[in-house]
Protein backbone atom coordinates (compact mmCIF):
# COMPACT_ATOMS: atom_id res chain seq x y z
CA UNK A 1 0.00 0.00 0.00
CA UNK A 2 1.41 3.45 -0.89
CA UNK A 3 2.77 5.52 1.93
CA UNK A 4 0.40 8.04 3.45
CA UNK A 5 1.93 11.45 4.01
CA UNK A 6 1.05 13.09 7.29
CA UNK A 7 2.12 16.43 8.71
CA UNK A 8 2.75 18.34 5.48
CA UNK A 9 4.58 17.62 2.24
CA UNK A 10 8.39 17.44 2.32
CA UNK A 11 10.20 20.43 0.89
CA UNK A 12 12.00 19.88 -2.42
CA UNK A 13 15.81 19.67 -2.22
CA UNK A 14 17.45 23.07 -1.97
CA UNK A 15 14.56 24.79 -0.22
CA UNK A 16 15.15 26.67 3.04
CA UNK A 17 15.31 24.74 6.35
CA UNK A 18 12.20 23.73 8.31
CA UNK A 19 10.46 26.37 10.43
CA UNK A 20 11.98 26.70 13.86
CA UNK A 21 15.52 25.66 12.91
CA UNK A 22 17.88 27.43 15.27
CA UNK A 23 15.13 28.17 17.78
CA UNK A 24 14.97 26.57 21.26
CA UNK A 25 12.66 23.63 21.68
CA UNK A 26 9.45 24.07 23.68
CA UNK A 27 9.46 22.22 26.99
CA UNK A 28 6.85 19.96 28.46
CA UNK A 29 6.27 18.47 31.87
CA UNK A 30 5.70 14.71 32.10
CA UNK A 31 2.13 13.44 31.92
CA UNK A 32 1.06 16.34 29.71
CA UNK A 33 -1.57 15.65 27.05
CA UNK A 34 -0.94 16.13 23.35
CA UNK A 35 2.20 15.92 21.29
CA UNK A 36 4.93 18.44 22.08
CA UNK A 37 8.62 18.38 21.24
CA UNK A 38 10.67 17.47 24.30
CA UNK A 39 14.41 17.76 24.68
CA UNK A 40 16.24 14.59 25.78
CA UNK A 41 18.76 14.77 28.62
CA UNK A 42 22.00 16.59 27.80
CA UNK A 43 24.09 13.44 28.28
CA UNK A 44 22.01 11.54 25.73
CA UNK A 45 22.07 14.45 23.27
CA UNK A 46 25.84 14.79 23.61
CA UNK A 47 26.27 11.12 22.74
CA UNK A 48 24.15 11.56 19.63
CA UNK A 49 26.12 14.67 18.67
CA UNK A 50 29.43 12.84 19.19
CA UNK A 51 28.32 9.97 16.94
CA UNK A 52 27.11 12.39 14.25
CA UNK A 53 30.38 14.34 14.32
CA UNK A 54 32.79 11.40 14.56
CA UNK A 55 31.13 9.44 11.76
CA UNK A 56 30.16 12.37 9.52
CA UNK A 57 26.49 11.43 9.54
CA UNK A 58 25.02 14.82 8.61
CA UNK A 59 25.89 17.16 5.75
CA UNK A 60 24.39 20.45 4.56
CA UNK A 61 21.22 19.87 2.56
CA UNK A 62 20.68 16.30 3.75
CA UNK A 63 17.11 15.02 3.79
CA UNK A 64 16.94 12.50 6.65
CA UNK A 65 14.20 9.89 6.92
CA UNK A 66 13.88 8.28 10.35
CA UNK A 67 12.69 4.68 10.52
CA UNK A 68 10.07 5.08 13.26
CA UNK A 69 8.82 1.75 14.61
CA UNK A 70 7.10 3.40 17.56
CA UNK A 71 9.38 1.80 20.13
CA UNK A 72 11.22 3.69 22.83
CA UNK A 73 14.44 3.85 20.80
CA UNK A 74 13.06 5.34 17.59
CA UNK A 75 10.83 7.80 19.46
CA UNK A 76 13.81 8.92 21.53
CA UNK A 77 15.86 9.38 18.36
CA UNK A 78 13.03 11.42 16.81
CA UNK A 79 13.23 13.95 19.61
CA UNK A 80 17.04 13.84 19.74
CA UNK A 81 17.28 14.57 16.00
CA UNK A 82 14.84 17.46 16.33
CA UNK A 83 16.94 18.86 19.15
CA UNK A 84 20.07 18.46 17.02
CA UNK A 85 18.36 20.04 14.00
CA UNK A 86 17.51 23.16 15.99
CA UNK A 87 21.18 23.67 16.81
CA UNK A 88 22.97 22.55 13.65
CA UNK A 89 24.79 25.43 11.90
CA UNK A 90 23.56 24.23 8.49
CA UNK A 91 20.16 23.29 7.10
CA UNK A 92 18.92 19.72 6.82
CA UNK A 93 15.45 18.21 6.77
CA UNK A 94 13.81 15.54 8.91
CA UNK A 95 10.96 13.18 8.06
CA UNK A 96 9.80 9.86 9.46
CA UNK A 97 8.38 6.60 8.14
CA UNK A 98 6.59 3.80 9.97
CA UNK A 99 6.24 0.36 8.42
CA UNK A 100 3.12 -1.37 9.74
CA UNK A 101 3.79 -5.12 9.26
CA UNK A 102 0.09 -5.91 9.86
CA UNK A 103 0.94 -8.13 12.81
CA UNK A 104 -1.70 -9.27 15.29
CA UNK A 105 -1.43 -7.35 18.55
CA UNK A 106 0.65 -4.53 17.10
CA UNK A 107 -0.98 -1.29 15.97
CA UNK A 108 1.33 1.65 15.27
CA UNK A 109 -1.47 3.79 13.77
CA UNK A 110 -1.70 6.08 16.86
CA UNK A 111 1.62 7.48 15.66
CA UNK A 112 -0.23 9.15 12.77
CA UNK A 113 -1.94 11.88 14.85
CA UNK A 114 1.14 12.15 17.07
CA UNK A 115 3.44 12.98 14.14
CA UNK A 116 0.79 15.26 12.65
CA UNK A 117 0.73 17.28 15.88
CA UNK A 118 4.52 17.52 15.82
CA UNK A 119 4.39 18.72 12.22
CA UNK A 120 6.87 16.16 10.90
CA UNK A 121 6.57 14.96 7.28
CA UNK A 122 5.42 11.40 7.94
CA UNK A 123 4.86 8.32 5.81
CA UNK A 124 2.78 5.42 7.09
CA UNK A 125 3.32 2.25 5.07
CA UNK A 126 1.23 -0.90 5.56
CA UNK A 127 2.88 -4.07 4.26
CA UNK A 128 1.93 -7.66 5.08
CA UNK A 129 5.48 -8.61 6.04
CA UNK A 130 4.44 -11.41 8.39
CA UNK A 131 2.19 -12.89 5.70
CA UNK A 132 5.10 -12.89 3.26
CA UNK A 133 7.34 -14.48 5.88
CA UNK A 134 4.78 -17.22 6.53
CA UNK A 135 4.60 -17.96 2.80
CA UNK A 136 8.39 -18.25 2.58
CA UNK A 137 8.55 -20.47 5.65
CA UNK A 138 5.92 -22.84 4.25
CA UNK A 139 7.63 -23.14 0.86
CA UNK A 140 10.00 -26.07 0.14
CA UNK A 141 13.26 -25.39 1.93
CA UNK A 142 11.71 -22.55 3.87
CA UNK A 143 12.73 -24.09 7.15
CA UNK A 144 16.29 -22.99 6.50
CA UNK A 145 15.26 -19.33 6.17
CA UNK A 146 15.69 -17.03 9.16
CA UNK A 147 12.28 -15.43 9.53
CA UNK A 148 13.67 -12.60 11.66
CA UNK A 149 16.29 -11.79 9.05
CA UNK A 150 13.71 -12.05 6.25
CA UNK A 151 11.31 -9.64 7.98
CA UNK A 152 14.13 -7.21 8.74
CA UNK A 153 15.19 -7.16 5.08
CA UNK A 154 11.60 -6.65 3.96
CA UNK A 155 11.12 -3.71 6.32
CA UNK A 156 14.42 -2.16 5.29
CA UNK A 157 13.38 -2.48 1.66
CA UNK A 158 10.17 -0.56 2.33
CA UNK A 159 12.13 2.20 4.06
CA UNK A 160 14.55 2.42 1.12
CA UNK A 161 11.65 2.68 -1.32
CA UNK A 162 9.89 5.42 0.64
CA UNK A 163 13.16 7.37 0.99
CA UNK A 164 13.84 7.18 -2.74
CA UNK A 165 10.26 7.99 -3.73
CA UNK A 166 10.16 11.14 -1.62
CA UNK A 167 13.68 12.39 -2.19
CA UNK A 168 15.43 11.51 1.07
CA UNK A 169 19.13 10.68 0.84
CA UNK A 170 19.76 9.55 4.44
CA UNK A 171 18.00 6.82 6.42
CA UNK A 172 18.37 7.10 10.20
CA UNK A 173 17.95 3.97 12.31
CA UNK A 174 17.63 3.87 16.10
CA UNK A 175 20.02 1.05 16.98
CA UNK A 176 21.85 1.84 20.22
CA UNK A 177 25.06 0.69 21.92
CA UNK A 178 23.39 -2.39 23.42
CA UNK A 179 22.23 -3.46 19.94
CA UNK A 180 25.75 -3.09 18.59
CA UNK A 181 27.21 -5.13 21.45
CA UNK A 182 24.61 -7.87 20.92
CA UNK A 183 25.32 -7.91 17.20
CA UNK A 184 29.05 -8.21 17.89
CA UNK A 185 28.59 -11.17 20.24
CA UNK A 186 26.20 -12.97 17.91
CA UNK A 187 28.61 -12.54 15.01
CA UNK A 188 31.54 -13.77 17.09
CA UNK A 189 29.75 -16.77 18.63
CA UNK A 190 27.73 -17.91 15.60
CA UNK A 191 29.91 -16.89 12.66
CA UNK A 192 33.39 -16.62 14.14
CA UNK A 193 33.70 -13.06 12.84
CA UNK A 194 34.47 -9.92 14.82
CA UNK A 195 31.99 -7.49 13.33
CA UNK A 196 28.90 -5.51 14.22
CA UNK A 197 26.52 -2.96 12.70
CA UNK A 198 28.12 0.02 10.98
CA UNK A 199 27.47 3.50 12.33
CA UNK A 200 27.41 5.05 8.84
CA UNK A 201 27.52 3.46 5.41
CA UNK A 202 26.29 3.83 1.86
CA UNK A 203 23.96 1.23 0.32
CA UNK A 204 25.20 -0.80 -2.65
CA UNK A 205 23.25 1.34 -5.13
CA UNK A 206 25.11 4.40 -3.85
CA UNK A 207 22.08 6.67 -3.60
CA UNK A 208 21.31 6.34 0.11
CA UNK A 209 23.35 6.63 3.29
CA UNK A 210 22.32 4.76 6.45
CA UNK A 211 23.20 6.28 9.82
CA UNK A 212 22.82 5.14 13.42
CA UNK A 213 23.08 8.28 15.58
CA UNK A 214 22.45 6.40 18.86
CA UNK A 215 25.44 4.02 18.64
CA UNK A 216 26.88 5.54 21.85
CA UNK A 217 23.54 5.66 23.71
CA UNK A 218 22.64 2.88 26.16
CA UNK A 219 19.22 1.27 25.89
CA UNK A 220 18.39 2.23 29.48
CA UNK A 221 18.91 5.92 28.65
CA UNK A 222 16.36 5.80 25.83
CA UNK A 223 13.92 3.82 27.97
CA UNK A 224 14.22 6.28 30.85
CA UNK A 225 13.58 9.28 28.59
CA UNK A 226 10.58 7.64 26.90
CA UNK A 227 9.08 6.68 30.25
CA UNK A 228 9.62 10.06 31.89
CA UNK A 229 8.12 11.98 28.97
CA UNK A 230 5.28 9.51 28.41
CA UNK A 231 6.12 9.10 24.75
CA UNK A 232 3.49 7.05 22.83
CA UNK A 233 5.55 3.84 22.76
CA UNK A 234 3.94 1.07 20.74
CA UNK A 235 4.48 -2.51 21.85
CA UNK A 236 3.81 -5.90 20.28
CA UNK A 237 5.53 -8.63 18.31
CA UNK A 238 5.55 -6.62 15.09
CA UNK A 239 7.45 -3.61 16.43
CA UNK A 240 10.94 -5.08 16.17
CA UNK A 241 10.62 -6.23 12.57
Amino acid sequence: MPAALVGGAPLPPGISPPPGAGAPLPSRTPAGAGAVWVEPPRKLCNKVLRAVQQHGMLRPGDRVLLGLSGGKDSLTLLHALRQLQSRTPFAWELGACTVDPMADGFDPSPLIPYLAELGVPYYYERDDILGSAAAVASAPGGGRVSICAFCSRMKRGVLYRVARTHGYNVLALAHHLDDCAESFLMSALHNGALRTMKAHYKVDEGDLRVVRPMVYVREAEAERFADEQLLPVRSGKGRGL
